[in-house]
């Protein structure tokens, strides 16, 4: 009998302890890191700067430094020289269940005085720069086995065959630009470099499409021009960049994953997320002439009892005045802040079939990336599960 006793208090304790691990083990960070390109995809090469190796080398450096925060799991789509698909890159930071997924690459131009940096997130762009960098990352597909098959018919070169790509984008868009705007942010304040557009944008790559989180691809600098492709392809280059990556990832998690800290300071807020003049999903202007304290008021979020469809055509850090003017002669326009963004959103029905007519005219004025949110309460609530009941 004293054995058994003592077998099943030895079997609680491992019970509790193993408890703990796993409840630790949820309660992580889970960043999925991207080195793009890989193996017989060498990605852009110019000088001798090979741009496979440098993403590696950078997206090592982020991992490095990250892991040296116990509440944070770093996975990586590779590790060495291997050529992984797109879509296996995305699957991959699925499988893990990440927060976050960053791709990492190096930019390059025929133009070798072009340089600076630009980070994207998923969304359609009709803007010509935007779609030739998705493409020229895009064409990558080509290279792996029965694409066409892979892929249902998608064609690098035309971006907009890549079908229910808006699916996705409406659950993770504005965290996605949270995290994209904290990048270019680190690139511009702390390194001193060029933000490329002035903010953060928009194309459709595959590998941002196929992952179910908020994800953005950086392109680091461009490995064409002498001066900053040498940069790049230095040790003290890579881990500059790395460490500015690495501490805007940290500020998103403490700003979105722990809640923040409110006896520390704000994180600083960039003066601009969205490139509005590259960048189909445009921010609206501000007006110099509103003061705060009208500003404040019109920007005061409505909470409509009940559940409520409603199109949420941009976000921004930025306060407007909700004037047709702001936002392309469309009226009944809302603002809902979300913890650093402003959310404006265009119409207010309870009729779903009313909603997606709303949707139409949003795009029809040119907010392309524009999709149906759902509220109840003035709360955001699943468009899937709001449509259920």
């Amino acid at each position: 009998m004293k054995n058994l006793n003592i077998w099943n208090q030895t079997l609680i304790v491992l019970f509790f302890f193993s408890t703990t691990i796993v409840f630790a083990q949820s309660n992580k960070f889970k960043v999925t890191l991207d080195a793009g390109h890989g193996d017989h995809d060498f990605g852009a090469v110019y000088n001798g700067h090979i741009e496979k190796n440098i993403n590696l080398g950078i997206t090592l450096k982020v991992g490095k430094i990250l892991e040296r925060n116990s509440s944070i799991d770093v996975v990586y789509t590779r590790k060495t020289d291997v050529f992984i698909d797109l879509i296996e890159r995305a699957n991959i930071a699925n499988r893990a269940d990440a927060n976050i997924f960053v791709s990492i690459h190096c930019n390059a131009n025929k133009n070798t005085a072009a340089d600076g940096t630009e980070t994207y997130v998923m969304g359609m762009s009709k803007n010509a720069s935007n779609l030739e960098a998705a493409k020229r990352e895009n064409s990558v597909v080509t290279l792996e086995k029965d694409y066409k098959q892979k892929y249902q018919g998608f064609d690098p070169n035309k971006p907009e065959t890549m079908l229910g790509m808006t699916i996705m984008q409406e659950e993770f868009i504005e965290n996605s630009i949270a995290l994209a705007g904290k990048i270019q942010d680190r690139f511009v304040q702390d390194l001193g470099k060029k933000s490329r557009g002035g903010g953060v944008k928009q194309a459709p790559y595959m590998v941002l499409h196929k992952a179910y989180m908020p994800r953005v691809l950086i392109e680091n600098g461009f490995i064409s021009n002498p001066v900053e492709g040498a940069k790049l392809d230095s040790e003290e280059g890579q881990q500059e960049i790395a460490e500015a990556i690495a501490q805007a990832i940290l500020s998103y998690k403490k700003d979105f994953f722990d809640g923040g800290d409110v006896n520390e300071s704000p994180v600083e807020k960039p003066s601009q997320r969205i490139d509005t003049k590259s960048n189909e999903t445009q921010v609206p202007k501000r007006s110099d002439s509103v003061v705060k304290k009208k500003e404040d008021k019109a920007d005061e979020p409505k909470h409509e009892k009940g559940l409520v469809f409603k199109v949420q055509i941009s976000a921004s850090p930025n306060k407007v005045e909700l004037t047709p003017d702001n936002f392309k002669g469309l009226k009944n326009i809302s603002c809902n802040p979300s913890s650093s963004l402003n959310i404006y959103m265009y119409g207010n029905t309870s009729n779903y079939d009313e909603a997606k007519k709303l949707l139409k005219e949003a795009v029809a004025k040119g907010y392309d990336s524009a999709f149906i949110i759902a509220l109840k309460d003035g709360k955001r609530v699943d468009l899937k599960e709001a449509l259920k009941k």
